[in-house]
């Protein structure tokens, strides 16, 4: 079975209302956060809304100075659907805050409000007697139960250890996903094995929320691909009555990508796959063949504003990396072209606020963009990057009376980033490509320009990385920094966006 979407979609809870399946997956410091995808057969998605604009505006959040919140921001969200009323809850690690979000649509809009405490990777539960609990841990998973309003655990109310783990696993229960099934407590966590690193998913069930909890793995594959294990994600019945997994497996610098397989039961108890393996075929849900569904990458010729849902009026595939500062952006929709102002001087493309992103489509995928830099200054530098820690840029920056075609990569820990001078032209209008090919594992991107004259390659075959310092798959990055003073602006247009499906 192929991975479903092809793009970073990480710690991924599903829930199905109606006929209908949602699902949100984690977004950590890409702005607007939390998206809901939408889907009709569990196997093809859409975009359907964000559910935060901003989290809280800190200085980190929106790239002040030399702070930032990769690696951080929000984590694993639990989705939910009780009376009505639909529920996301996550932690967020750079705040330190447990979120909850409620709304009578996944359309919006989302109420936002705090669950006192940390609730690491937690996953509500909205019990049948109208009492509500919250399941969450790393190692040593709980189960605690929250108060009427969900602002807090309740006062002398239930607070339990459900399920511990190993010492010995390099990773330790966690991924939480709670359900009650008819009348039995499920707890679906992911692991490690033992002897090595190998993402596994595990079951624990008890016949009451204060019973002991009994389990096992119940999944540990990596369907054909590299030792990767698949694990962690949601479970979900469809209409029919058959029941699915969504699950996720490291594929390296694409960042995590989603699996569904079957799921069936025996003696109350779920059974993943072929007995605990992915069958090489098996039915997939009922799939409404005349639905259309929007792709989650694409093409953007900038003339058109979107309003809700949509990325500060960008189109919906889009996220800023951080925070943005929507006073540096203006926008034409009649010329197509969108323009980027600085207000900072910083060292790294890293910190420069208001990069536009895309994700990568495995397992080969390529964008191009035109820049025009005809207001940037000396010391500024615009163009397209493969956007991860270890980071590879092509862009323009001027000298004196024309331009100069740079490429920059960070690649050695502690050491400055390398700028490389590539060649020089008179006009301020420059085209650039970027190629990335997932192939086995190849993980290697390619870079291009084209000063009017026809597309350069660059000798330079860029390494791409899954680093935790980020802890996000590589994506398409459009940026404009300044190193010696703010002010200068640079102007983008024409983004054009290819990927085999």
């Amino acid at each position: 079975m192929k991975p479903i979407l092809g793009v970073d979609c990480p710690d991924n809870d599903v829930i199905r209302v109606g006929n209908t399946y949602y699902m949100v997956s984690t977004s950590m410091y890409f702005f607007p956060g939390c998206e809901i995808m939408k889907s009709t057969d569990f196997v093809n998605w859409e975009h359907a809304s964000y559910v935060y604009d901003t989290l809280d505006g800190t200085d980190d959040q929106r790239l002040l100075g030399n702070g930032n919140i990769y690696g951080k921001g929000m984590w694993a969200a639990s989705l939910r659907y009780n009376n009505g009323t639909y529920y996301i809850c996550f932690v967020c690690n750079d705040t330190h805050k447990t979120y909850l979000y409620r709304s009578e649509s996944v359309d919006g809009p989302w109420k936002k409000s705090f669950i006192e405490g940390f609730f690491h990777d937690s996953s509500l539960l909205f019990d049948d007697d109208g009492k509500t609990y919250i399941a969450y841990g790393n190692r040593d998973v709980y189960i605690t139960e929250l108060n009427d309003d969900l602002t807090a655990p309740r006062e002398g109310g239930l607070h339990r250890l459900a399920v511990s783990d190993s010492r010995k696993t390099p990773l330790g229960y966690e991924g939480t996903h709670f359900y009650k099934i008819n009348g039995k407590y499920y707890l679906f966590l992911i692991h490690s094995l033992e002897d090595r690193w190998f993402r596994t998913e595990a079951c624990f069930v008890s016949d009451s929320i204060d019973g002991e909890f009994t389990g096992k793995d119940v999944f540990a594959d990596d369907a054909g691909w590299f030792g990767s294990g698949i694990a962690q994600g949601a479970i979900v019945d469809t209409p029919e009555g058959d029941w699915y997994a969504m699950l996720f497996q490291d594929r390296g610098a694409q960042g995590r990508i989603p699996y569904i397989l079957p799921v069936t039961w025996k003696d109350d108890f779920p059974v993943f796959g072929d007995n605990g393996k992915m069958p090489e075929k098996f039915k997939l849900p009922k799939n409404d063949k005349c639905r259309f569904y929007s792709p989650v990458v694409g093409s953007d010729d900038f003339t058109k504003e979107y309003g809700e849902g949509s990325c500060f009026g960008f189109n919906y595939f889009w996220q800023f990396n951080h925070e943005p500062d929507m006073r540096l952006i203006k926008r034409d929709t009649k010329s197509g072209l969108y323009s980027v102002t600085t207000d900072k001087v910083c060292s790294s493309l890293t910190q420069a606020k208001n990069t536009l992103t895309q994700r990568m489509h495995e397992m080969n995928c390529e964008a191009e963009i035109t820049v025009i830099g005809e207001e940037m200054n000396k010391g500024d530098f615009a163009g397209m990057s493969v956007l991860q820690y270890y980071y590879g840029f092509i862009g323009i920056t001027p000298n004196n009376d024309n331009y100069e075609i740079v490429y920059i990569e960070r690649e050695e820990e502690g050491k400055k980033e390398l700028v490389k001078k590539i060649d020089i032209t008179p006009s301020p209008v420059v085209r650039f490509k970027i190629c990335a090919d997932f192939t086995d594992r190849k993980d290697e991107a390619s870079f291009y320009y084209d000063c009017g004259l026809g597309w350069k390659k660059l000798n330079i075959v860029k390494k791409m990385r899954f680093r935790l310092e980020h802890f996000t798959g590589n994506r398409f990055g459009i940026s404009m920094f300044s190193i010696i003073k703010e002010g200068g602006t640079a102007s983008f247009g024409n983004f054009v966006y290819k990927y085999q499906d």
